[in-house]
């Protein structure tokens, strides 16, 4: 069965995620493109260092060719926000990425990407999933050999890093963070971000810098906690100034302090946050999804400045960034996107924008967490994934639903039903709701301790029994 999550297409490869498949949703996406009727349709192709990921880009690619759609293939993997880039810089009318993001090795995608420079808009991915309902049988293709369509110019095979370099430099002062001589491991776990902070920083030490579709020791490529081990270790040696880490596709950023703190994502996001309206003097909303921390809410009421608050999955918030001026937005899971930025997520990005902090501020990363607890008091958060069947996850929605007044010895003020089920407590709250891209509860809480939000987590899990 072919479903689209809060981020595209996943599937287990040989599974769900098939040629067979796969032939599909591209012909569904052919005949949503055909629908324009638009002289010259193009789009922009691109995959990342999983297995068959090349492969499945290269059939895909042969499909809009033979229907006489221009591709722009990228030449080698590529991160999924520069194929983002890329789609608005040539103009083309879609985006597609080869990727399962941060899902176990097992697992491949298809995420479709807008004009504009970010996820494709709800409606639009609906359209194709109209489109996918249509097809009963996929007809066999006769493609005509490579090089046809390479000669004819409707396969045209292009180098994506250098121009997203070039637009970087202009974006993020550069200079002056290698004038800093920072020390810098990077990790982006086997995935597609390898090799190019070290184009913009020659000096960085990279780790898991190689194509590994099984990703090594990393049970999937998501940076947080317990994927991060190496880094940490080598964080501890002292021989670091900062841990960066990307995802599968390097659309997420996860980083660690040079004592070997992990710094969550909702730190990062106030960072840069406070950074963009209070140095870089950038004005407009803020847009955050319902699991992202309450730090956002407490600075956008200080400052006066228009709070938007969405479901999870970034395409709620690049659908906000394309309909209103926003600052800056994003989500728990590590990605967000900047006003100084194409409306995507962007791990290699924002690892760079976070270097100019420390770099502009003269502050080290830990510095800068430890001066978000002095402004907001302490702010502690985790998140477990529990597997379950549809059945447990189908009880534990329905106990949800039934709007408990107490979670553990917490009494529940406030319920939003937004994405899921969020309980507000006295200065904490816990998100419980099913993953869109894996069959996973997901279980967030933040509170003034951990002590509090393992409580919270723990009382919420009761639920499932």
């Amino acid at each position: 069965m072919i479903v689209f999550g809060t981020d595209g297409w996943r599937g287990e490869i040989a599974r769900d995620f098939t040629f067979e498949n796969l032939h599909k949703v591209a012909l569904a996406t052919v005949n949503y493109l055909k629908q324009s009727k638009k002289p010259n349709t193009s789009v922009v192709i691109g995959y990342d260092t999983r297995f068959l990921s090349k492969e499945f880009a290269h059939e895909i690619a042969l499909i809009f060719a033979s229907n006489g759609i221009i591709v722009h293939l990228t030449n080698t993997f590529a991160s999924t926000p520069m194929v983002s880039f890329h789609t608005k810089q040539k103009g083309s009318d879609i985006g597609i990425v080869i990727t399962a993001s941060h899902n176990p090795p097992i697992y491949n995608g298809y995420k479709i990407k807008g004009r504009f420079g970010g996820p494709a808009p709800p409606e639009e991915v609906q359209k194709v999933e109209a489109e996918l309902q249509n097809i009963k049988r996929v007809p066999k293709f006769k493609f005509k050999p490579w090089d046809t369509y390479v000669g004819n110019r409707l396969i045209r095979p292009f180098d994506a890093r250098e121009p997203y370099i070039r637009y970087i430099k202009k974006k993020i002062d550069i200079d002056l963070i290698r004038s800093k001589n920072f020390k810098i491991l990077f990790d982006p776990m086997y995935g597609a971000g390898q090799g190019i902070l070290k184009l913009l920083i020659p000096n960085i030490t990279e780790i898991h810098n190689e194509i590994n579709p099984s990703f090594g020791e990393l049970h999937h490529p998501e940076p947080v906690p317990e994927n991060l081990h190496t880094l940490f270790d080598l964080m501890k040696t002292g021989k670091y100034d900062i841990g960066i880490a990307t995802d599968g596709d390097a659309d997420r950023l996860g980083v660690v302090d040079h004592e070997g703190n992990f710094v969550d994502s909702h730190r990062v996001f106030m960072i840069l946050l406070k950074y963009l309206y209070e140095v870089r003097g950038k004005k407009g909303a803020v847009a955050k999804t319902v699991s992202l921390t309450s730090m956002v809410d407490k600075y956008c009421e200080k400052n006066n400045i228009p709070l938007f608050e969405t479901p999870v999955g970034f395409k709620h918030i690049a659908k906000l960034m394309n309909e209103h001026k926003i600052l800056i937005g994003g989500e728990e899971s590590g990605g967000l996107g900047t006003i100084i930025h194409i409306p995507e997520r962007d791990g290699i990005f924002n690892a760079l924008l976070l270097l100019e902090v420390m770099a502009t501020r003269k502050m080290s990363l830990k510095e800068l967490s430890d001066e978000l607890d002095k402004e907001f008091g302490p702010h502690r958060y985790w998140r477990r994934d529990v597997r379950v069947s549809e059945q447990e996850k189908r009880a534990l929605l329905r106990a949800c639903a039934k709007g408990p007044i107490k979670i553990g010895k917490y009494i529940v003020n406030k319920i939003d039903t937004k994405d899921g089920y969020k309980f507000y407590f006295d200065d904490a709250w816990l998100l419980i709701r099913p993953s869109g891209t894996e069959p996973l509860i997901r279980f967030y809480a933040e509170a003034s301790s951990m002590s509090i939000v393992n409580e919270l987590l723990e009382s919420a899990m009761k639920l499932l029994k």
